[in-house]
């Protein structure tokens, strides 16, 4: 049985992987375990992490670096591609005040620290350390470090403190979700509040009624009334008609349009009269409206097209096709002609079978290849993120240029990529199955690593009297603020509690309470928000590390 030893215990690039994969199996299993209706979900392989390190289960320093710094890089990068196509909208609708509340929880933590250390006989650098591993920040402690150098002092303590508090504060956060949902949380809360944004399009049915639309032509009508609408169809007489942009209206004409939701006011003036249907609902079997009209969904899958505007396409022209709505992800755009398509989306377009036939052979509409993730450019983001992630930032009054390191870069990359990609006509779809098992991979490999290296010296370092003090000092420091937060923001009814989930881990830059979150909730709506303010929050707890330390030590 010596082979079997040696698989465990000889450091080599298999025992790394075998001892790494042992870790993340047992972990995710013992995750699915519900104690009290109570389960942690992929934050259970941070825990078995530290107990086989205690027990001197160990690999490869330089391996165990390598991993946990590529499974963070991987795991943050795709959460900001996953995010990405919808981070704008929210941020320009929602942005300021998630990021207000995030805010809000990094000053309590702040002042919280300062009066512990007025309180309690820890000095300031050391409760700077503690800080940093409460709030699982890293680079925060990074720059602690450097302006401890800058003044002459020693930081091997802020290190330790940051060593032992670290732990806590992945759990604390996660404990602290818990508390909110059993004790706080009401069942709408639950209810992922819709952005408006989601469905942007409005279908009605108007009569023209208005002469002075009369024997115009579709283009010229649109140039007329500024507004932003399809006319999908035409019913005149018992007979359908596609229009084009040189069709013309006639009174009394029966026109389909989609629009803006805020539009449909404009949209019944410019016409004369709204027809009382619902064509909004769920359900609706357009190709039985009309024998001679259909309407297809195709999913544009031809590489060339990423990034093109919708209406350098002339589809309507060359195709005598109208294109009303175009789906992305869970957004329904109106299919105006300034449009950006991207790979992936799905376009419904109502016209005869044979010119839709044609149509879906121009765009792709090749399901089969969106099966295949683009590993290429997700690649390339990773290198793009990590660069970014080294740039020093110069900060007027801080010592040393503040960097957003490994974990800020690559989320900010993904970012940009997932939203701005196809305008550089980079495709970056992935499909949302693809996407998840990236990420969880990313992350288990981190918290596997990451609590690998904590458990060699954490019940070590506790069991002293100054250890069990910093452990004590940094729960609170992490529990204390999140509950304030949290349990405040639910009472205001600011958010769902999937979005404050979002904030409060993002705040606290913990992704492993972030991938409990998003087992436990359904939606998205805790990565949106996490995204939203966890660059923010980062830069500023990076920021506050140094002041703290040069101005108060």
């Amino acid at each position: 049985m010596d082979w079997i030893h040696g698989l465990f215990s000889i450091q080599s690039a298999i025992q790394a992987i075998v001892v790494l994969s042992l870790i993340c199996s047992l972990g995710l299993a013992l995750g699915k375990v519900r104690v009290m209706g109570i389960s942690l979900g992929i934050a259970f392989v941070f825990f078995v992490g530290i107990i086989a390190g205690h027990f001197g289960l160990q690999i490869d320093p330089r391996m165990l670096d390598y991993a946990e710094t590529f499974g963070l890089v991987l795991f943050v990068y795709t959460l900001g591609l996953h995010v990405g196509p919808n981070f704008f909208g929210s941020l320009r609708h929602e942005g300021l005040p998630l990021n207000l509340w995030g805010l809000l929880v990094i000053f309590v933590g702040t002042v919280l620290a300062l009066v512990l250390t007025a309180v309690t006989p820890v000095s300031l650098p050391n409760m700077v350390g503690i800080l940093c591993g409460a709030t699982t920040n890293t680079p925060a402690l990074g720059a602690a470090q450097q302006a401890l150098a800058q003044l002459n002092m020693p930081s091997g303590s802020v290190a330790l403190g940051c060593a032992v508090t670290y732990p806590l504060g992945v759990l604390g956060v996660i404990l602290a979700i818990l508390v909110m949902r059993k004790l706080f949380v009401k069942p709408d809360d639950l209810v992922t509040k819709k952005d408006e944004d989601e469905d942007q399009t409005y279908i009605g049915q108007f009569v023209v009624v208005n002469p002075a639309l009369d024997e115009k032509t579709v283009a010229e009508i649109s140039q007329m009334s500024h507004l932003k609408f399809i006319i999908s169809r035409v019913w005149r007489d018992k007979q359908v008609i596609v229009p084009v942009a040189q069709t013309e209206l006639h009174l009394y004409d029966n026109v389909l349009v989609v629009t803006r939701k805020d539009e449909v006011g404009a949209m019944e003036i410019l016409f004369g009269e709204k027809v009382k249907k619902d064509w909004n609902r769920g359900h609706i079997d357009w190709n039985h409206l009309d024998a001679k009209v259909e309407s297809r969904v195709i999913v544009v899958t031809r590489a060339g097209l990423n990034g093109k505007r919708l209406g350098h396409l002339e589809l309507r022209h060359t195709y005598g096709v109208n294109v009303s709505r175009v789906i992305r992800g869970d957004i329904k755009l109106l299919a105006t002609d300034d449009l950006r398509l991207q790979y992936g989306d799905r376009v419904t377009v109502v016209g005869q079978h044979k010119d839709l036939d044609e149509v879906e052979h121009f765009l792709g509409n090749s399901v089969q290849t969106l099966n295949e993730p683009n590993i290429g450019s997700i690649f390339l983001g990773v290198i793009l993120g990590l660069a970014l992630g080294t740039i020093p930032l110069a900060i007027p009054g801080m010592s040393a240029p503040v960097k957003l390191g490994i974990a800020g870069g690559p989320i900010i990359m993904g970012i940009l990529v997932g939203s701005l990609g196809p305008r550089m006509h980079i495709i970056s779809y992935t499909t949302r199955s693809a996407s998840l098992m990236l990420r969880k991979l990313g992350l288990s490999l981190y918290l596997a690593c990451l609590g690998l290296d904590a458990g060699k010296d954490f019940f070590e370092t506790v069991v002293r009297p100054e250890g069990l003090l910093w452990v004590g000092l940094g729960f609170l420091i992490t529990i204390v603020p999140v509950l304030i937060v949290g349990i405040l923001a639910l009472k205001l009814k600011k958010f769902d509690y999937g979005t404050i989930c979002g904030i409060l881990c993002g705040s606290m830059a913990n992704p492993m309470a972030l991938g409990y979150a998003n087992d436990t909730i359904e939606g998205d709506a805790a990565s949106v928000s996490y995204a939203s303010v966890y660059p923010l929050g980062m830069f500023i707890r990076v920021i506050i590390a140094q002041v703290l330390i040069m101005f108060f030590v």
